[in-house]
């Protein structure tokens, strides 16, 4: 097995706080472009991608929480698909790909020329092994071979066209020579990776870790030498970064966005993309306990939750309306069952949710709480303390149930508590976001976040790359999915996407909230070659897998 050295860690736990405001204020630019690398060059570019503190080193793509840099900066996969806007993928360490009539072969052509940080060649058998190794393999592969040096081969079970984006635009390359020494692909620490990326890891600590251009990169090397990302306890402390000139790429929700861009410096884009949900566990036969596990209490919270309100305190107005069939509307129209509801319900009816639990079988008690069998219909929900947004949401449904004889009471944990109770099911309730589609095509929620390949019993924390964080099991699902799957034709998914719609619209496994605002503040004056509204060329915060390495590749100092 590869063992790594240890980074000595420089900061203590007691002075995270500071060590943060001072590091970000040693790189922090005036608009001079001035640092330690000289006017050419430009200065350090401060990121927060949501990471707390402590840091730890972790560049693991297979890793259920990596740090953001070794998605997409460092690593990279065949194609980019831009999520952002309609239009083919664009060539990253392939170049060309083609499917054979009946969808159950796929040959990909690499690019040639591409070397890995430690000066070997990037080839065939990286992709093969990056494709079959424990941890990425998928059960739906009967093989993948090289060709030759520069040309890689599926072999797939079945059709496989909807398969596209998820092998060739979110699987990741890592180098065969160096992981097929690693005895455990999932909790390699990975503290030095070498990659094919635009930059390569430079240092580590406890309150940040910086990344740097990679002078070899196949495109070019980048024009921004140096990226430091920071870590960031809570919102608050973005925010105050931001406006003091500490932090110059974000994303996150600022129910005033105007404050934070008045004087200039940084720009905000907003990209609605991805839905907020209260996820809900729900298998009772995977482990999952408690009320939320019989869908009459989902179905009456979903009732009687008021989401114009929770737009408009929790996310200022900003955010879009959320369909309980998971496609985007405005985009994803054409997806849509006429024999669904279009919309999540925007303001609540208590009255109904009522009825859906006294339809169950649940009677209301004398402090007006219902039960059933003895018990209660009292739930916890948790969220992340100091994401602003997400906590206003668990505030308020706490008080929109309660008024339909619901329970609720709201607990606020750190962001590793929560992943932990994520990964592992530990949980009844949790205020929490499903990653949108890369395509106009709400095919990759339905697999990834929906079907039991993806998930895996409470107790059994669920590796990178399984979604299906609520443990849903429904075989009506998972059989509509694998059919809509074998197919390109367009017809046919809608009569397979009709089917799945039905059952998840009735079960409700994720509540829909609203489609997040997805607020990205950039610093427009000591940087350029940013996404804008008028040339969207890749989805735009600073957390996205994927195109937070090809955002990186394009910058420059504005000296």
């Amino acid at each position: 097995m590869i063992r790594s050295t240890a980074r000595k860690r420089l900061l203590t736990a007691v002075a995270l706080v500071t060590g943060v405001t001072l590091m970000a204020a040693g790189c922090s630019g005036s608009g001079n472009g001035e640092s330690e690398q000289g006017a050419s060059e430009g200065r350090t570019l401060n990121v927060w991608a949501g990471t707390q503190t402590p840091i730890v080193a972790n560049f693991n793509p297979y890793s259920p929480n990596p740090l953001h840099a070794a998605n997409g900066a460092i690593y990279e996969p065949l194609f980019y698909y831009n999520k952002a806007q309609a239009g083919p993928p664009e060539p990253r360490l392939g170049e060309s790909f083609e499917w054979s009539e009946d969808g159950t072969e796929l040959t990909v052509k690499l690019r040639e020329g591409v070397t890995w940080t430690d000066g070997e060649a990037f080839d065939a058998e990286d992709v093969v092994f990056s494709q079959t190794n424990e941890a990425a393999k998928r059960d739906f592969v009967v093989s993948v071979e090289a060709l030759d040096t520069h040309t890689v081969k599926w072999v797939f079970d079945s059709p496989q066209f909807t398969s596209e984006v998820q092998l060739l635009g979110t699987s990741l390359v890592v180098p065969e020579h160096i992981w097929s020494q690693v005895d455990d692909l999932v909790t390699f620490a990975n503290e030095d990776p070498v990659g094919t990326g635009p930059y390569k890891a430079d240092a580590v600590t406890e309150a940040a870790y910086t990344v740097v251009a990679n002078e070899d990169y196949w495109a070019g090397a980048p024009k921004v030498k140096k990226v430091r990302y920071l870590g960031i306890d809570a919102n608050q402390s973005a925010e105050d970064l931001m406006t003091t000139g500490k932090v110059d790429w974000t994303a996150m929700f600022v129910a005033d966005p105007e404050r934070i861009t008045a004087d200039g410096r940084l720009s905000m884009i907003n990209t609605p993309q991805d839905p907020t949900t209260i996820y809900t566990c729900v298998s009772v036969d995977l482990g999952c306990t408690g009320p939320q596990t019989d869908v009459a209490v989902r179905q009456a919270i979903n009732l009687a939750m008021n989401r114009q309100e929770i737009n408009d305190k929790a996310f200022a107005g900003l955010a879009a309306t959320a369909s309980p069939t998971f496609a985007l509307l405005g985009r994803d129209d054409r997806w849509i069952s006429p024999d669904v509801e279009e919309k999540s319900p925007q303001t609540p009816d208590a009255a109904a949710a009522a009825q859906v639990l006294e339809d169950a079988g649940y009677t209301k008690g004398a402090d007006g709480i219902y039960e059933k069998d003895g018990q209660k219909v009292e739930l916890t929900l948790i969220t992340v303390d100091g994401w602003n947004d997400y906590n206003a949401v668990g505030d308020l449904l706490v008080e929109q149930a309660k008024a339909a004889g619901i329970s609720i009471v709201h607990n606020k944990v750190t962001q590793q508590e929560m992943s932990d109770a994520r990964v592992a099911g530990t949980y009844q309730l949790m205020v929490g976001g499903i990653t949108g589609p890369s395509l106009d095509d709400p095919f990759s929620i339905y697999r990834q976040w929906m079907t039991t390949d993806y998930t895996r019993p409470v107790g059994e924390v669920m590796e990178s790359g399984l979604f299906n964080y609520v443990r849903y099991t429904n075989p009506t699902v998972d059989a509509a999915v694998e059919a809509a799957a074998s197919t390109n034709d367009e017809d046919v998914k809608k009569e397979q996407y009709a089917i799945i719609q039905q059952e998840i619209v009735r079960d409700l496994p994720y509540i829909p909230v609203v489609v997040n605002a997805s607020q990205t503040f950039m610093d427009t004056q000591d940087f350029t070659g940013w996404p804008t509204q008028d040339d969207l060329y890749a989805f735009p915060p600073s957390w996205s897998t994927v195109s937070l390495g090809v955002v990186l590749s394009k910058l420059e100092p504005a000296s």
